[in-house]
């Protein structure tokens, strides 16, 4: 070998999505994974390598064995919604070094169906141990993290509650033009300020959906590609980020940990965020939109509110279409979904995104997308930026 080798994304898929009561975390695994072979046009015999996260005591060991894989090399990293976009990077990582050749990432939950069952509750927290002890005396449940800090960046530069609720109004924009998204039926501004508090300033339709589904991504060495029966998608830069576990040692509220994996995936990829045809930003809650889009350089920090207002984020007619699927606000979000961003940003690249197909100016697809998760609460960030040349 005489350098490193390219990586493409050669395959994508989603599982079942939305209401999937009959199914297990398991099996929505197990019809990811095939359905991301095939869109591949590859059998599972050629993966060599096996991302997963979230299930099971031994993650991915369990997983790969119930999908029929013995992998030699595996990556277990669980940094929470950022979790997939940080195992791209090491699977590109390793491809690229020739330590695998074709490496799979799969995810998948029932965390909708499960609590409609009683299996389980919703997470107010994610526990008492550790550093969080120091936090949980003080009545901190995870969305009131999230609260906290768009509170901070509204108070600091101004950022108005309409204009983060302008978020999920395009959000639903997009969904509507998603077929496969869980909810479609368009919202306004004064609809989501008029739903039911649940963490100020944070209404529901500030916050995602809880969704059952799952999604596989596989990557492979440029000399596959050959063989696949899809356009290549190429891995051009990534970068990842740890910030903080706990508040107190977060420095600033209002800045994120993709300001940090953000700069190193565009340098890596000789590029600049005004290069970028669209972008997929993790949202569990519309302030992470906005904040992420400040960080990763699309507009200056504390201008969010003001770009997302004028209708940017829409796919048709904006000028920087993000979450273009509906995001994890209307199209699906079964828990860590940072692999749907990136299913979704490879059907952009290769045009197969339908009604909701992002078109540059005089009607060409899309040369570069970015998609870009966070973990935790700003706890973790990877970003990659991919391309079709």
């Amino acid at each position: 070998m005489t350098g490193p080798r390219k990586v493409a994304v050669v395959g994508v898929a989603l599982s079942d999505c939305g209401r999937v009561d009959e199914a297990t975390p398991y099996a929505l695994h197990a019809q990811a994974a095939r359905r991301a072979l095939a869109d591949a046009g590859l059998g599972r015999e050629v993966v060599d390598g096996f991302a997963s996260a979230g299930l099971g005591t031994l993650a991915p060991v369990e997983v790969a064995e119930y999908l029929g894989l013995r992998p030699a090399w595996a990556d277990s990293t669980s940094v929470g919604g950022s979790t997939w976009e940080v195992m791209a990077a090491h699977a590109a990582d390793a491809i690229a070094a020739g330590h695998a050749n074709a490496v799979l990432l799969v995810y998948g939950s029932t965390a909708r169906a499960d609590i409609r069952a009683g299996r389980r509750t919703g997470n107010l927290s994610f526990g008492a141990r550790g550093p969080l002890q120091f936090e949980v005396p003080y009545g901190h449940t995870l969305i009131a993290k999230y609260a906290m800090a768009a509170r901070r960046h509204m108070i600091e530069h101004g950022t108005t509650i309409e204009q983060l609720a302008e978020v999920a109004v395009q959000a639903r924009a997009n969904a509507a033009l998603n077929p496969e998204a869980m909810f479609r039926t368009p919202i306004t501004v004064d609809e989501v300020l008029s739903g039911p508090m649940i963490a100020d300033p944070f209404t529901k339709l500030h916050c995602c959906i809880r969704s059952d589904g799952g999604a596989a991504v596989l990557l492979a060495a440029e000399e596959y590609v050959r063989d696949c029966r899809t356009a290549p998608v190429w891995v051009l830069g990534t970068g990842e980020c740890l910030s903080h576990a706990t508040m107190s040692e977060w420095e600033d509220f209002t800045v994120s940990p993709a300001a940090v994996s953000g700069r190193l995936a565009f340098r890596r990829a000789g590029v600049t965020p005004s290069d970028v045809d669209f972008a997929e930003i993790y949202d569990a809650f519309t302030y992470m939109t906005l904040v992420t889009l400040e960080d990763l350089g699309f507009c200056a920090k504390g201008e969010g509110g003001a770009f997302v207002e004028k209708g940017r984020l829409r796919v048709a007619g904006g000028e920087l279409p993000v979450n273009t699927d509906g995001g994890g606000l209307s199209a699906q979000h079964p828990g860590m979904r940072g692999l749907f961003l990136l299913v979704e940003a490879v059907r952009q690249l290769r045009g197969e995104a339908g009604e909701r197909q992002v078109r540059r100016a005089g009607g060409g697809l899309p040369e570069l997308g970015v998609a870009s998760g966070t973990g935790g609460w700003f706890c973790s960030s990877g970003t990659v930026v991919l391309g079709r040349g």
